[in-house]
């Protein structure tokens, strides 16, 4: 979550309304003038007196979240993972072996024989790369002499399996030499590794025998490499953009050029990205443990870079933070997790917005920090007020004649995704409420007194010495106060915590529903991590923007997702598509912002007194006579003056939320393999949503991709089809013909034609497909790839068959 826990948040809200009122009025009128510092110095000092407590009731919080070490969870984690490996449920025994390796203690021998255990689940889901890895580490971990044999010879069937025979050849002669210096060969588990050993040994030798296969020169046929240019004063962005600077749209990127449907526009890796655990998923027939065995982001991928993870490394300090490679590990010991490791707890209590903060600083080092700060507190620097700085760019005749004050522009004009740029994003001190600012002044103060009372003031300072920072030497801090080094880091916490509420990016991430085995992938978009990106934090919000973003790992690409002539801003939607809610409704979302939408899609709705398309695609209809229901407060009456029936809101509500519940138990029998009895109920939700809800409803579409997806796990490929096409038709409705989600279905449809070996219309859909997804994703996305592969495989078959299909 982004803020903190709701205990914490209570416990604040208490500390707040226990301020005498003359103090609670003096840090409300700090707040209320955006002095951050002023803030921070009435608040040590409220704050001091009762620091302890404060310090102890953060920590009896994040006992809740472990995130320590635990060789007791370990053993029951590794017994499940044995247990479900067993009944050949592989890819759940793979990541219960993953978090028993992350709580055994580092330097123990459970340790290697979670690598060991992981590399035979990771053998059986045919990870072969992955799996030599596993054993390299079981190996290095001090895996038990006596057991390694076994461990040796599937080592070797991955060589054999990957073509590397020589390697293969030599991890025989190996395991050989062991099991006959071993001496004791008549036991059965000794004969069953001989066997087996000759098995190999016979594998090999027909493997060697036959001719090597001729290579394919590798062309690059398939790659399409997109144009780019950078821009000179912006990092990352195209040369196509300009930055401008005005009194109502702030800071704001223009195309200096005309730009076209899936041209990139911005290219940026996040200056700091911290991932959120997001919801936990409960591994498929894992039993009752005593441990939690559920999965979350946390389990799933990098800490650091954010890619998905098949066989994660722990941090050797804690069990929360896992790697995909020892070079993530120590890249982010030293950058910033050396200083976080033993505040796992603690940070997943006080939540994202201050995890990133805190983060933030770490990346950016205290000496940068310090004089930011310092340049903050300058009279002549107004932070809080950027148009007064710049107002005299709206005076000029061209405003873009100079970018050096224009916020986060360096003195030569360039506006480069670094701390200076961060540090210059809006905060809007003044707009929050004081108890939201007390809540994180709280926050940030408490953690900031774990990390002097940890000893871990050095690590946040960058280990310089005195005699580097710029200010002398202060005297000797009192009881329970922070240090001036740290007070200025948690100056600059705080301003990073305010900033996150309206500058904070999601990185998202389209992640498989379900198991991920079946014919059809099933994919849902969903929040990965919270990052800053600053300079993606230029482009204002539209309800109906003309870019699309994609991630990859920590980095964001932005394309055009429609023509943009020159002159034309560049927007991004921050979350309320105009799509997906009324304009009412958008409003009141964007509130967090700080400010009124009045892009033309809201003024579009608002002006004209016509309800939005998504209100009319997703409204009730009468159930007598089907005809559309007519808006009112309490009541809703039938469109029919013949049937003039009316309704309360809250029956059909009601009527609605038990058809989802409905809906949520047929896909439960989906996931328990009961098809027929899920089919059953999804064909009876389907003809009781239609007695009270709109043909167009989202729901009734929702329903069919359900459907489609149950015939596709049967292979009644067709019946898949019919009923994908029929979602598809809703969502275009609600989305549009070149939306990203309907390239998403497309991409469902492409797989289910392609099983169902529809040659003529897996090609055609495989085509619409790539163009839409082209635009929004790039030509080099994990999908066009597959739908490359997928026409690649069609238009090889033999004329004659691709003339009957």
């Amino acid at each position: 979550m982004a803020l903190p826990v709701e205990e914490w948040r209570l416990y604040s809200a208490r500390r707040w309304a226990a301020l005498e009122p003359p103090l609670r009025e003096r840090l409300a009128a700090a707040a209320a003038a955006a002095s951050l510092p002023e803030m921070l110095r009435l608040g040590c000092g409220f704050l001091r007196p009762e620091a302890d407590a404060d310090a102890a009731a953060l920590r009896r919080l994040s006992l809740r979240t472990p995130a320590g070490k635990e060789p007791a969870a370990a053993r029951s984690y590794r017994e499940e993972g044995n247990r479900l490996f067993g009944r050949r449920r592989y890819a759940a025994a793979l990541r219960l072996y993953s978090q028993a390796a992350s709580h055994e203690l580092p330097g123990s021998p459970e340790v290697a024989v979670c690598f060991a255990n992981r590399s035979a689940a990771l053998f059986h889901l045919g990870c072969f790369e992955v799996c030599l890895e596993d054993i390299a580490r079981a190996e290095s971990h001090g895996y038990p002499d006596r057991l390694l044999p076994k461990v040796l010879l599937r080592k070797a069937e991955c060589l054999l399996c990957l073509g590397r025979l020589q390697d293969a050849a030599d991890t025989l002669s190996v395991v050989e030499n062991k099991l006959t210096m071993d001496g004791i060969l008549t036991s059965p588990a000794h004969q069953t590794l001989l066997k087996k050993l000759s098995q190999l040994k016979i594998k090999l030798h027909e493997k060697e025998s036959l001719p090597e296969p001729t290579r394919e020169a590798c062309g690059d046929s398939q790659t399409q490499l997109e144009v780019w240019e950078e821009n000179d004063n912006i990092s990352g962005a195209s040369s196509s953009l300009s930055l401008n600077f005005d009194l109502e749209r702030g800071r704001h990127l223009v195309a200096s050029q005309d730009i076209l449907p899936g041209q990139s526009l911005l290219k940026e890796e996040a200056f700091v990205s911290v991932l959120c655990p997001g919801e936990s998923l409960l591994l498929q027939d894992s039993s009752g443990t005593a441990w939690d065995t559920r999965v979350t982001n946390a389990d799933l991928y990098c800490h650091h870079c954010l890619r998905q993870l098949l066989a994660s490394l722990p941090c050797r300090g804690c069990s929360y933070a896992k790697y995909c490679s020892q070079n993530c590990a120590d890249v982010a010991w030293e950058r910033y997790h050396r200083t976080e490791c033993s505040l796992g707890a603690l940070l997943l209590t006080l939540g994202v917005f201050c995890h990133v903060a805190l983060r933030t600083v770490l990346l950016a080092g205290f000496a940068e920090v310090c004089r930011l700060v310092e340049w903050s507190h300058d009279g002549d620097k107004d932070l809080h007020n950027p148009e007064a700085r710049c107002k005299h760019l709206t005076e000029a005749p061209d405003t873009r004649a100079d970018t050096r004050d224009i916020p986060g522009c360096n003195d030569n004009g360039q506006y480069q995704s670094s701390y200076q740029a961060v540090f210059n994003l809006l905060p809007h001190t003044e707009k929050h409420s004081p108890e939201h600012k007390f809540l994180c002044m709280l926050s940030v103060v408490t953690i900031c007194k774990q990390l002097q009372e940890a000893g871990l003031e050095a690590a946040v300072l960058n280990q310089e010495s005195s005699e580097k920072l710029s200010k002398p030497k202060t005297c000797e801090k009192t009881s329970g106060e922070l240090s001036p080094e740290l007070k200025t880091v948690a100056e600059a916490m705080l301003r990073h915590m305010l900033q996150l509420q309206c500058n904070a990016q999601a990185i998202t991430v389209m992640q498989e529903l379900g198991s991920g085995d079946g014919a059809v992938v099933n994919k849902k978009p969903v929040r990965l991590a919270t990052a800053f990106f600053p300079v993606l934090s230029l482009l204002n919000h539209s309800c109906c923007p003309n870019t699309s973003l994609s991630f990859s790992g920590t980095a964001v690409t932005v394309r055009a997702s429609q023509p943009i002539p020159s002159g034309q801003e560049i927007f991004h939607c921050y979350g309320p598509h105009r799509c997906r809610m009324k304009v009412a409704e958008r409003q009141q979302l964007l509130s967090q912002y700080f400010f009124e939408c009045h892009c033309q899609a809201c003024l579009d709705e608002s002006e004209s007194d016509v309800k939005s398309v998504m209100s009319m695609r997703n409204s009730f209809c009468c159930p007598s006579c089907q005809a559309p229901m007519q808006v009112g407060e309490g009541m809703l009456c039938c469109s029919n003056e013949v049937c003039a029936i009316s309704v309360s809101r809250e029956n059909l509500s009601r009527r609605l939320q038990d058809l989802q519940q409905q809906i949520k138990e047929a896909l439960e029998l989906l996931r328990d393999r009961k098809a027929d009895q899920a089919i059953q109920m999804l064909l009876k939700c389907q003809v009781d949503a239609g007695n009270f809800l709109s043909p167009e409803h989202l729901l009734m579409g929702e329903m069919e991709d359900h459907l489609a997806q149950v015939y596709a796990t049967l292979g009644k490929w067709q019946e898949a089809a019919k009923h994908l096409e029929r979602s598809i038709e809703i969502v275009e409705m609600h989305h549009g013909p070149s939306s990203v989600e309907i390239g998403h279905e497309l991409f469902k449809l492409a797989q289910i034609l392609f099983n169902g070996f529809a040659v003529s219309k897996a090609l055609s859909t495989i085509q619409r497909a790539e163009e839409i997804l082209s635009v929004h994703c790039g030509p080099q996305s994990t999908q066009i790839q597959e739908l490359q592969e997928m026409k690649a495989c069609l238009s090889e078959l033999p004329r004659s068959i691709l003339q009957r299909t």
